[in-house]
């Protein structure tokens, strides 16, 4: 979904902002909703970003020596691309020159992010865009949501942000740690499982002045742009490319995401909307913390589960069979080998997970003790078509990688549908 929220604050002081979540169809009146989201894509940027946030997160694996290594997936601006006043403005903000700065590799949007650090030793994780870019919009929406999540809620505060040379900026309390492997290493999904129960709770009832910013509803995302299987039924939507003998599925595909928006409905608790193992970060002390909360909404937490289980699913190796299930830190979950320690986990290869163990994990989280039977099924079905289509559509905001993300995202969700529906 795009920013519409164009013009972010201009100082520290807060007003309250519109989401970034649109629906296209209350701006525009094409024929399709193919060509809805295309002509969206065109005014407003990246349309698929609900599901594929940026992936600026506030890590400094700096002196960490058993940080996992992760791809580089975009070429963001350097500190020395920004402009000399922006520069200067952030030193100031800061309280001393900038003597030292560690670009983010990763993501997917083509925003400056950094951990700059000061002459006297002070840092912040800044975002910076165009003030009258979508990027900058995303970045002051987080901003406003960042201010007002629960206090003790394990996500990076936002310090301030700043007007300057036609360029705005938020800054980030740093989070010194690492992300987790992928796929998916059976400790740490069951660390990151736990901590994202204790989300899920603080957000069940959210504090009035989060909820106040009005964040759109997981229901009315989902008939706008998530669902697509229907549109390619009715050939408003080229059909992706089906993985061979499964072109005839189209209609339990069909019927599968149809059922989405009534599942969430009634939903009145806020989700992360994003939750990838990208926007997870491990600290040093074992403390999960969770990033890039541009795309909060309304939502039953069951949905930010299958994100997360399905992301770090989403890797090329090869599956392996793990053990019987295990009881770890609270939550009911398959065992499988504890992380390795020291320089040597670098380049060490992580045990993949079956998708009979994603489904245990799935079924076993206090977030979908309230969920539909076929909840999983449903949204792996919503999501393996929205990932599916949506490579087509490119917006300038996204990086060359983009593409092939969104289809290996879609695939991973079809092959995990496809093993429990019993397809072949």
């Amino acid at each position: 979904m795009p920013a519409v929220f164009q013009n972010p604050p201009p100082t520290a002081a807060r007003r309250t902002p519109r989401a970034p979540h649109h629906n296209p169809l209350t701006t525009v009146r094409p024929t399709t909703r193919l060509s809805v989201r295309r002509r969206v894509a065109a005014s407003f940027g990246d349309t698929s970003s609900f599901l594929t946030g940026d992936l600026a997160v506030p890590y400094d694996t700096g002196g960490m020596p058993s940080s996992p290594p992760r791809p580089v997936t975009t070429r963001r601006p350097g500190w020395s691309d920004l402009p000399v006043g922006m520069r200067a403005a952030l030193a100031d903000r800061l309280g001393a020159p900038v003597v030292a700065t560690r670009t983010a590799t990763a993501g997917f949007t083509r925003g400056f992010a950094g951990v700059l650090t000061a002459a006297d030793g002070s840092r912040a994780f800044v975002k910076a865009a165009p003030h009258d870019s979508r990027l900058a919009s995303w970045y002051g929406w987080e901003a406003a949501i960042l201010d007002r999540l629960p206090s003790g809620l394990p996500a990076p505060r936002t310090r301030w942000t700043l007007a300057d040379s036609s360029w705005f900026a938020i800054a980030l309390d740093v989070v010194d740690g690492y992300p987790p492997r992928r796929p998916w290493e059976p400790s740490e999904l069951a660390s990151t499982l736990t901590a994202y129960a204790g989300v899920a709770a603080a957000l069940d009832t959210p504090p009035n002045d989060l909820a106040a910013l009005n964040p759109p509803h997981l229901a009315d995302l989902a008939q706008a742009d998530i669902l697509r299987w229907g549109d390619v039924a009715a050939g408003r939507e080229p059909a992706p490319p089906f993985p061979a003998g499964l072109e005839q599925r189209l209609p339990e595909l069909v019927g599968l995401e149809s059922r989405l928006p009534g599942y969430v409905a009634s939903a009145s608790s806020l989700i992360h909307g994003d939750l990838r193992p990208d926007n997870v970060l491990f600290g040093p002390d074992g403390q999960v913390w969770f990033c890039d909360w541009t795309w909060l909404c309304r939502g039953p937490a069951w949905f930010d589960l299958v994100t997360l289980l399905l992301g770090g699913h989403a890797a090329g190796d090869p599956e392996v069979t793990v053990g019987p299930l295990a009881t770890t830190g609270g939550t009911r979950l398959p065992a499988g080998p504890t992380r390795v320690s020291g320089p040597e986990a670098a380049v060490a290869p992580a045990p993949a997970v079956t998708t009979d163990w994603l489904d245990a994990a799935f079924a076993a989280h206090p977030a979908a003790a309230n969920a539909p039977p076929d909840a999983l099924d449903v949204t792996l079905a919503a999501l393996a078509g929205y990932f599916l289509t949506t490579p087509t559509l490119v917006p300038d905001t996204a990086t060359e990688q983009f593409t092939a993300h969104q289809r290996r995202s879609g695939e991973y969700a079809f092959a995990w549908l496809a093993c429990r529906q019993g397809w072949s």
